[in-house]
């Protein structure tokens, strides 16, 4: 195994004294590096673009978002999966992530589990991964092998797949369809790459889920209308939410959602276009959940 080409394995030339200098200092020079990582994000953004369209066109004929990847990376797949039912109202079947080594390496190293590059294949055929499905690879360095089964299975099968590496020429990046690659640069601490890298790989999973949620309607301007009200603050959230999309009184939106069990998006369509509950549904199915659309 070959480290030396990778940028993020490499050192970072304006840390190299970081463990000699003051608390405020190390805390500055973390700082400064971090703020090199939306700029290097934002150089992706065709590339995200493209994977989000992909994502949508999967999604919209009954596939699912699979995320994969081990350490870090797996965890912040499993991260952005597990908001996408409560803050978007989706199953928990839609977005999936799989992380090597399983539940425990939630919390744990689990090892030799990303090394094994059948491990991936495994699980996705566990899951009943389909070519309708879109398997997003995650792995800082681009080589890892339990990343890199998932999308050769994913490939082979015909299922569309996207790499999130960053690192330039990875081999994850030669096997997928779209590949992101924001390039961070050397980490502060050399090969830690949960910091700069991994908050990259955040700031792209945030935008491929979110991305994908809003063009499926699940976003009425910029609110959250298919958010599940399973606590007391959500459920204030959704009043606040009604209230802001038609700019009804708290009454008059608390009102309405308790008769649609809290279900912004109906309470929206009930209230802008003057419907029942029965009509309102009807239109939102006709209209694929998209409240624009349903008002029309």
């Amino acid at each position: 195994m070959n480290l030396n080409s990778l940028t993020t394995e490499q050192r970072n030339a304006k840390t190299t004294a970081i463990d000699e200098v003051s608390t405020q200092e190390l805390v500055q020079l973390i700082n400064n590096e971090d703020k090199l990582v939306p700029l290097a994000v934002e150089k992706e953004i065709d590339s995200i673009a493209k994977a989000i369209d992909l994502i949508y066109e999967a999604m919209s004929q009954g596939g699912r978002l699979i995320y994969c990847g081990a350490g870090t990376s797996g965890r912040l797949g499993v991260l952005d999966a597990s908001e996408c039912p409560p803050t978007y109202g989706v199953t928990p079947d839609t977005v999936v992530a799989l992380i090597a080594g399983g539940e425990d390496a939630l919390l744990n190293a689990v090892e030799g589990a990303e090394d094994d590059e059948m491990l991936c294949q495994k699980e996705l055929e566990a899951i009943h991964f389909t070519k309708k499905d879109v398997l997003v690879g995650i792995a800082a360095s681009g080589r890892t092998p339990y990343t890199i089964g998932g999308l050769l299975y994913a490939k082979s099968i015909g299922a569309k797949t996207v790499s999130l590496t960053c690192n330039n020429n990875s081999k994850m990046a030669e096997i997928a369809d779209v590949s992101i690659a924001p390039i961070v640069g050397p980490e502060v601490v050399t090969g830690s790459t949960r910091m700069k890298a991994g908050t990259a790989q955040k700031l792209v999973l945030n935008m491929l889920s979110t991305g994908t949620m809003i063009k499926m309607g699940k976003v009425y301007q910029n609110l959250m209308v298919d958010v599940m009200p399973s606590n007391l603050k959500l459920i204030e959230r959704c009043c606040r939410i009604v209230m802001e999309a038609t700019g009804t009184d708290y009454d008059t939106a608390k009102q309405t959602l308790e008769s649609v069990d809290y279900h912004p998006k109906t309470a929206i369509v009930m209230i802008l276009g003057k419907v029942t509950k029965e009509e309102a549904k009807k239109r939102l199915e006709e209209s694929k959940g998209h409240i624009k659309a349903a008002l029309k």
